[in-house]
């Protein structure tokens, strides 16, 4: 009988001896019954992995219990709007059966219809954010860009954390009331009423020096010339090589494409004399529904007054700023169309390009910054050889923002705010480049983004933020002392104009997608047949050819293809999908034609 209870008690014992000796249980460590947190975001898995971790531990020690985060990984920001916008309106058409109430179509419409039932849906759906009329049974959208959240927040689809006035104290403004987190900057909004950038993001230009210096890319000492601006992409000797992300499957590099053509607009306006002060002017003239008041940096006093000088003076017919514009814009879209031709492949992923590059796989590609950052860190050799090379073309990008906004009808609104308040609060901050192991950093990798918040960035006019940035100087990945990585110094440095292509964002997607996506093929056959003849200055004819855009639906050669035209289209009996259909055969009628031409040496 002892021997059987010590048998016994020895059994127990082995059994209990794990748990006897398992360390103390972490205050994060979430248990069944503890909260969940439902989140749709396209960040990578190390972003949901710290972020998961750190709210946890950070809701643990304000609330007492640590929070489960149920990531939702639909696809990119694009796949996730369909997403929410295909819930939303079967959740709505099922809530407006059971009350009685018109389930109208336009009931996400960006903005309020007209027609009194649609109106009258359109203020129905608002007006309800209980999880028990209508939901998607998502809380939290967190990452994307500001034009998806933006769109989510205009179809109604997200809602304000907090009543007006009622911020927590301390995210957007520091104890001395020091903005810690803009409105915008650059053009760029950082923050709307329902949506809230987390994180910045600039774009550029990643590199491989090695194969660099194999296709002749070099300076005169012999050693790789890196890109920094994005014509350098459109480099002949770069035929085949560079990695780029298709713009319909992703927002971000959606994004970079229209950095290409902005700066590419901006370039052509100042170089046709209309100096910044001037083209501010234009702008707000133009905005104000006057006449421009000024031609350019030349003669900066009214047009007629200009007109009445001397006809031999040089400013007696000044350029025409909207065809300056116009004019820009047809150079970016001709830019877009020479990178499109020298393009190795256009992928899925936004994160292919920079991996590919490293490897040697492409020469050059398109990235979004942090992307290049971390493939450049982790691709360094031992002997601390960079196998890739990154840079965000000063001027050439504006710095924009991956907002975080809460979703109407959350099941687990209270949770989701909180979770908004941590990204934002400097807890959450320091997680985006803190280095691992480092206090408040991520815990197993770097994550190699720019946060948001003011005072990690110096400023000369605040002595007080200038301290803060340079006190966490040693611990953060990058540096963000240094004017190529500050966030507020590249986005001082670029100046963007709403008007120019902000209305023209999914019109770009669309048509770089025609010229350069569907009819690829044909365009890179004629573009190396140019080469193979003698390069553009030998080829006129084929250039022309390569180079002409479409007149029907409509000409596509002006910063201002607006509703209207749209409108236009639409009178033609062409839907979006048919208007990119036409696009696609003409312009591989026109590559065809312009390779022919080159082959027969025209």
């Amino acid at each position: 009988m002892i021997k059987n209870a010590s048998i016994l008690l020895a059994a127990a014992l082995v059994c209990a001896l794990p748990f006897l000796l398992r360390p103390a249980r972490d205050a994060g460590e979430w248990r069944e019954g503890d909260p969940v947190l439902v989140v749709v975001s396209p960040h990578i898995a190390s972003i949901r992995e710290e972020f998961a971790r750190g709210f946890s531990r950070w809701h643990a020690a304000r609330y007492g219990r640590p929070v489960q985060i149920d990531w939702r990984n639909i696809g990119g920001t694009t796949e996730i709007m369909r997403y929410l916008q295909g819930e939303y309106a079967a959740a709505f058409r099922a809530w407006a059966r059971r009350e009685g109430v018109p389930a109208a179509d336009a009931a996400l419409a960006a903005r309020r219809p007209e027609e009194p039932e649609q109106a009258a849906a359109w203020d129905a759906f608002r007006a309800h954010d209980d999880p028990a009329d209508f939901g998607c049974k998502i809380d939290v959208f967190f990452g994307g860009g500001t034009y998806d959240h933006g769109a989510a927040e205009a179809q109604g689809l997200t809602v304000p954390p907090w009543p007006v006035g009622e911020v927590p104290a301390g995210l957007f403004e520091d104890a001395d009331g020091a903005t810690m987190i803009p409105e915008g900057l650059g053009g760029e909004v950082w923050r709307g009423k329902a949506f809230f950038s987390a994180v910045l993001s600039g774009f550029g230009i990643c590199a491989n020096p090695d194969r660099l210096v194999e296709l002749g890319v070099t300076n005169a000492d012999g050693t790789a010339r890196q890109p920094r601006a994005w014509r350098d992409l459109a480099d002949p000797r770069l035929v085949g090589q560079v990695a780029v992300t298709d713009p319909t499957k992703s927002g971000s590099i959606a994004k970079a494409f229209e950095m290409i053509l902005h700066s590419t607009m901006r370039d052509h306006v100042l170089a046709a004399g209309f100096a910044p002060e001037a083209i501010e002017a234009n702008e707000r003239a133009i905005a104000e529904g006057r006449e421009p008041p000024f031609a350019n940096a030349e003669c900066t006093m009214q047009n007629a007054q200009c007109d009445a000088r001397p006809p031999d003076h040089p400013t007696t017919r000044p350029p025409d700023y909207q065809t300056a514009v116009e004019d820009g814009w047809l150079a970016g879209i001709r830019l877009l169309q020479r990178i499109g031709a020298n393009a190795r492949y256009f992928t899925d992923a936004a994160g292919k390009p920079p991996q590919d590059v490293s490897a040697g796989d492409a020469a050059a590609g398109v990235c979004i910054d942090f992307y290049g950052r971390v493939q450049a860190e982790t691709t360094r050799t031992a002997e601390g050889v960079e196998r890739l090379l990154y840079v965000t073309p000063r001027g050439g990008s504006s710095i924009s923002g991956d907002p975080i906004s809460l979703l109407r009808g959350a099941d687990h609104r209270e949770l989701g705010v909180r979770f908004i308040e941590f990204v934002l609060s400097e807890d959450g901050q320091r997680l985006w480049n803190g280095r691992p192991g480092t206090p408040g950093g991520p815990e197993r990798r770097a994550l190699r983004r720019l946060p948001i918040r003011r005072d990690f960035y110096p400023d000369a006019t605040n002595p007080a933020i200038d301290a803060r940035a340079k006190a966490r100087a040693g611990t953060t990945s990058d540096d963000l002392l240094d004017p190529a990585v500050d966030a507020y110094e590249l986005a001082g440095a670029f100046a963007y104009e709403p008007r120019w292509t902000a209305a023209h964002f999914s019109f770009l997607r669309s048509f770089v997608r025609a010229m350069c996506m569907d009819s690829g093929e044909e365009l890179r056959a004629a573009w190396r047949a140019i080469l193979a003849h003698g390069g553009p200055e030998a080829c006129p004819e084929a250039m022309r050819l390569l180079e002409r855009m479409p007149d029907e639906p409509y000409a596509v050669n002006a910063a201002n293809v607006t509703a209207a035209r749209r409108d236009k289209a639409m009178l033609k009996g062409l839907s979006p999908t048919d208007l990119q259909t036409e696009w696609t055969k003409f312009f591989r009628r026109s590559y065809r034609e312009a390779r022919e031409a080159a082959e027969r040496g025209e």
